[in-house]
């Protein structure tokens, strides 16, 4: 038995095949679970162009980016200029079921929209904090990271929201106004990783090189602008499929990443929609916050001059 079904106009096949190694899961389930939650997916997607995570049969796990030749007309696309591998990327936007359950039929199981929408492409709408503790048992140590990250928060003027990434750790958004570009928006961001991060020093770091980072939970201030975030309810392409899940203030600590899953996170929601419940009103951002960051080094530039002289250094030590 292939399995083969048809839901909003797309032709679903080989659903009872399962889904990836280790997920303890087949597409049907994913199928099923992102129909279920597909009223609560699709505005965090709607209108951004989209990067996936597939999973293949026997194949490893890819981003795909660019729309294949196969999409269907009736799946939105975006151009987009790629600096960094100078081409231009047609994006897919999924804007409604029919497009996810298209998705969801090409095996995509991770879904990572970026902090923008396509018509306003230097309006951050959100300002993120990725909480990364360094190792999968450290889940504890994320969620104390992301306390001093509401702490920074709260004594800068800004309110946010957290769910687990589905992964290891933990997302922290604070939703904004659009007002503010995506520089100013990615300087802010450097600023408040140091502001929590001087809260506890010894248990969180800002180091973007993993080895400068001694075992401390890394706050990653680089999700800015068109950077991608995995969604809110978004399955992982980890064993026993997770989902990143919105989770309040006061239950985070009481909560693990493999609660949610593909198999048990639709039941929970019920009808409701945590992630937009939970989810402040749109602020701006604090001006303290972006002069403060206009003087800390981007991440990664800083990192890769750092490598670089490092290698010197072997190369001459």
């Amino acid at each position: 038995m292939s399995g083969d079904e048809e839901r909003d106009g797309v032709r679903l096949t080989n659903l009872d095949q399962s889904l990836f190694e280790g997920a303890d899961a087949t597409k049907r389930d994913l199928v099923d679970y992102l129909d279920a939650v597909s009223g609560r997916l699709v505005p965090q997607l709607a209108g951004r162009p989209l990067s996936v995570k597939r999973v293949l049969r026997g194949q490893k796990p890819f981003m795909q980016k660019n729309t294949p030749k196969y999409t269907p007309s009736w799946v939105r696309t975006v151009t987009v200029w790629a600096q960094t591998s100078q081409r231009e990327v047609s994006y897919a936007l999924c804007d409604d079921r029919r497009t996810l359950l298209w998705f969801a039929n090409q095996r995509a199981v991770e879904y990572h929209p970026p902090l923008v929408r396509a018509d306003a492409w230097d309006a951050p709408t959100h300002l993120v904090i990725d909480i990364d503790p360094p190792g999968s048992d450290d889940f504890g140590a994320a969620v104390a990271a992301a306390h001093l990250v509401r702490r920074a928060m709260d004594d800068s003027g800004l309110r946010g929201a957290v769910k687990t990434s589905g992964a290891k750790g933990v997302h922290v958004f604070a939703p904004l106004d659009g007002a503010t570009s995506t520089e100013d928006v990615a300087a802010a961001t450097r600023a408040l990783a140091v502001r929590a991060e001087r809260l506890d020093p010894g248990l969180a770091t800002t180091a973007f090189i993993r080895e400068d980072r001694g075992g401390k939970v890394f706050l990653d201030s680089t999700r800015a602008g068109g950077a991608t975030v995995v969604a809110a309810y978004s399955p992982r392409i980890r064993p026993g499929a997770p989902v990143s899940f919105p989770v309040s203030w006061d239950d985070l600590g009481s909560v693990v990443p493999q609660d949610f899953t593909i198999r048990t996170a639709a039941a929970l929601l019920a009808d409701r929609d945590p992630w937009a419940e939970l989810m402040p009103e749109p602020q701006p951002v604090p001006a303290d916050l972006v002069e403060q960051g206009r003087t800390i080094p981007v991440a990664r530039v800083q990192a890769m001059h750092e490598g670089k002289r490092r290698a010197r250094a072997r190369r001459n030590g």
